[in-house]
């Protein structure tokens, strides 16, 4: 899976691009692509809802909403026992994650021309 490209985060800015695709009833956004992220770099539901300060059943309705959504596995689980259970994307969820990673770091590419201008007017009208 390819690295997670951070989204602009500036307080000073008040510009800035979000991208959130709905899909049926669902919706498919930074958030949830950065659990399956953390799940993909974690092996498990806990530790990635744990890194986003969520509990289990949070992060597990997600998925569960984004899986019915898509219509396709994202996540594939193993229960417990000794060696321990775990979580891992599915063939289609790590591609998911990298073409949404892959086309959110292209609009912000061509988005900075006009997140620039926007700024630059909101600025100057305000002075």
């Amino acid at each position: 899976m390819k690295k997670s490209v951070p989204a602009s985060k500036s307080s000073d800015n008040p510009v800035r691009l979000q991208i959130k695709i709905r899909l049926n009833d669902g919706v498919i956004g930074p958030g949830k692509i950065e659990l399956l992220t953390h799940l993909a770099e974690e092996g498990s539901i806990t530790a990635a809802a744990r890194k986003m300060s969520m509990n289990y059943r949070r992060a597990w309705h997600l998925i569960n909403t984004l899986e019915i959504a898509i219509g396709v596995s994202i996540v594939e689980t193993e229960i417990g026992g000794a060696g321990g259970g775990g979580a891992r994307l599915t063939e289609f969820g790590t591609e998911l994650v990298d073409r949404f990673q892959e086309m959110r770091a292209n609009m912000e590419k061509v988005s900075v021309e006009f997140t620039d201008w926007l700024e630059s007017s909101i600025h100057s009208a305000s002075e």
